[in-house]
């Protein structure tokens, strides 16, 4: 005769785990000829030296919200990124991860209209390294990324137009699906 507790537990191992609604990648900038593909690459060595670090959390846990928070070590000091969620993935080419990733999709590409391009639409932060080039910045919209379209997190360099503008890519950080 089986145990009983045998018996009753059997079900709930098979049962698949929920999806955690906190997500955290850990990364090394390489470049994007490294032998194996990059979870994180670095455009700009000077800006993200290779070997400097990343932290990604996401934090999907109160409905209808998204929290990033991104934590670096080993960037260039003093510094300010502009950094945004882009809907493509990262690749050898800066352009491959695509525009910012908008809640509500601008039709025309790419998105200049301040209805779509703003902080409520984009998921946009400005990282600022210390004389050490550590960092960290959080940001929270009022929203979730549609599933599969929020592919990587792009730091820019940044320009003398303020902490949103943009500037060149000068790292990618491939996100987890």
């Amino acid at each position: 005769m089986p145990a009983p507790f045998a018996t009753a537990l059997l079900p709930l191992a098979l049962l698949v785990p929920a999806a955690s609604p906190v997500s955290v990648l850990e990364a090394h900038f390489d470049p994007a000829t490294a032998f194996v593909p990059p979870a994180a690459i670095s455009y700009a060595e000077d800006l993200v030296p290779y070997g400097s670090r990343a932290r990604v959390v996401t934090d999907r846990s109160e409905p209808g919200r998204t929290t990033l928070t991104l934590t670096v070590a080993g960037l260039a000091p003093d510094h300010e990124f502009p950094v945004h969620l882009h809907t493509g993935d990262c690749g050898a080419d800066p352009a491959s991860s695509g525009p910012h990733y908008q809640d509500v999709v601008d039709p025309v590409q790419p998105s200049t209209d301040p209805a779509y391009a703003n902080e409520r639409n984009e998921l946009r932060l400005v990282l600022r390294t210390d004389a050490g080039g550590e960092g960290t910045a959080r940001a929270t919209v009022e929203w979730q990324p549609r599933p599969g379209e929020a592919r990587s997190l792009v730091v820019h360099a940044g320009t003398p137009a303020g902490p949103h503008a943009a500037g060149d890519r000068v790292a990618c950080v491939k996100l987890a699906r």
